[in-house]
């Protein structure tokens, strides 16, 4: 199988290093420096650190029009950019006849008056026909690149790109479900990033387990209250993108959303926060997004709420912790 990954950042070096095993695999990296010093490197030293690249993976930084016969001979494409760059390289592959799936997680961000999109929508609107849809659930790219046992969702209403997800990164140490309700997978990808932020400022508060039991659940419930309201079904939030996302994202060492929570409660200001990472936080990124999609829909969603409020600014730590516990007592429902 030749597959093609755009994007030499964690991720994609990840399933780069990975799929190499079995298939001809090309990375792509945007910057020829960087393209560079990994293929005399055989490491990428800033974004995956410590995983000897295998010779069998092609790195280049070659053009569109440079990539051309070996982008149409492709089997499977991926994009493992940040959310921020989806959107060019699926107008990019908009005529592409295979199937093409994307890694990252999140909603675009808002521009001026219109609300963040998902992938699929955004695949929508500038690649209609396009065979898409994303790879993703609870995977830290470090111990996916290291071989440790990791569990994958494909998701596409698309069956070509589901078996063709599975056939290229189901083995040893992936186990990789087949999914049709890409909406309820990206949601849940999305969403996560930012409740991890919240769990991260209350770990880093000492708030204690109790209240990381309940952020954790009450988060979920969030997450599914969305993902419904975008057509959605309530079963994919039990799963890999949903719960088992959350919680690795949320509660992981490796997870750099809950890093960014750490930070905010020892009083780093957002700026050092982020700088403290080298990479990017997609919840920092996307929390507004997730904000404006949810007061469209006239939904509740006090976490991201709070979250979005910490991170503009206009909330202490404290005063988030306050604010959330100040609500009115209601009745629990799964997604109330």
């Amino acid at each position: 199988m030749k597959i093609m990954v755009f994007g030499a950042g964690a991720w994609g070096t990840a399933l780069g290093v990975i799929a190499s095993a079995r298939h001809e695999v090309t990375l792509w990296a945007r910057d020829a420096a960087q393209a560079r010093a990994l293929q005399s490197q055989r490491e990428n030293r800033r974004y995956l650190p410590a995983i000897a690249l295998p010779a069998e993976l092609a790195v280049t930084a070659e053009s569109f029009e440079e990539l051309g016969p070996r982008l149409a001979a492709a089997d499977l494409v991926m994009i493992a950019t940040p959310m921020a760059g989806l959107r060019d390289l699926l107008s990019r592959l908009r005529d592409h006849a295979g199937p093409v799936a994307w890694l990252c997680k999140g909603f675009e961000a808002p521009v001026a008056a219109s609300y963040g999109l998902l992938g699929h929508e955004i695949k929508a609107e500038v690649a209609p026909r396009l065979s898409g849809g994303v790879l993703s659930g609870p995977s830290f790219a470090q111990e996916v690149a290291q071989g440790r046992p990791t569990a994958l969702v494909a998701a596409s209403e698309c069956a070509e790109v589901r078996e063709a997800l599975v056939a290229a990164f189901h083995g040893p140490s992936l186990r990789v479900y087949a999914n049709d309700d890409l909406a309820g997978v990206e949601v849940g990808g999305a969403v996560k990033n930012v409740l991890a932020i919240a769990t991260g400022l209350c770990d880093g508060l000492n708030l204690g387990l109790n209240a990381r039991a309940a952020l954790i659940t009450r988060g979920l419930a969030e997450m599914t209250r969305l993902g419904l309201a975008l057509g959605a079904r309530a079963d994919t939030f039990m799963g890999l993108s949903g719960l088992g996302d959350l919680v690795l994202t949320a509660t992981g060492d490796l997870s750099r959303n809950r890093r960014v929570g750490l930070l905010l409660a020892q009083g780093k200001s957002l700026q050092q926060a982020l700088d403290s990472l080298g990479h990017v936080a997609e919840g920092v990124y996307c929390a507004r997004a997730v904000m404006r999609r949810a007061e469209h829909l006239e939904l509740e969603m006090p976490i991201t709420q709070c979250v979005v409020a910490l991170l503009d600014g206009q909330l202490q730590p404290a005063q988030a912790v306050a604010v959330l516990m100040g609500r009115g007592p209601a009745a629990e429902i799964a997604w109330g």
